[in-house]
């Protein structure tokens, strides 16, 4: 019997900053130590391909499980790993460090491709009016 997959993907859905996000604009996450941090690996995912992947291609991608594949992983091995890091519930969007500590809203269209707006400008204001589409929250850092 085969294990249920989870999805992270949503649609037709806007992912609005936290309310405690710092950000008054959307910031470019920055390398920690060197190294890329999952906001570096998100951010440049999605906004070199904006509307390109769902949820679950970046979630997946810029996971620790995604991150362990090369180039020479075959189309095989990649869906075995994608199946085994969807058998458990993941971390949607909304947990991501764009919308809750870099100011960035996140867009799902009706196909669950997703983009990223920042929170000062014109289009992120679009859509967070845009009674056509829902509407959520990244979440918060801390407790209220």
């Amino acid at each position: 019997m085969a294990k249920p997959l989870h999805s992270t993907n949503c649609f037709n859905t806007f992912i609005r900053v936290a309310d405690d996000c710092p950000a008054r604009s959307g910031e470019e996450p920055q390398p920690r130590g060197g190294n890329p941090t999952v906001g570096t690996l998100q951010y440049a995912m999605i906004a070199g391909a904006p509307y390109k992947y769902t949820s679950d291609d970046v979630v997946f991608a810029t996971s620790a499980a995604g991150r362990s594949l090369d180039a020479k992983t075959t189309k095989q091995e990649r869906g075995l790993a994608r199946e085994a890091f969807f058998s458990k519930g993941q971390a949607c969007m909304r947990a991501s460090p764009l919308g809750k500590r870099f100011g960035w809203g996140v867009h799902a269209d009706a196909a669950g491709r997703i983009a990223i707006y920042a929170v000062d400008s014109r289009h992120y204001q679009a859509l967070a009016a845009d009674p056509g589409i829902a509407q959520t929250r990244a979440m918060r850092s801390k407790r209220a």
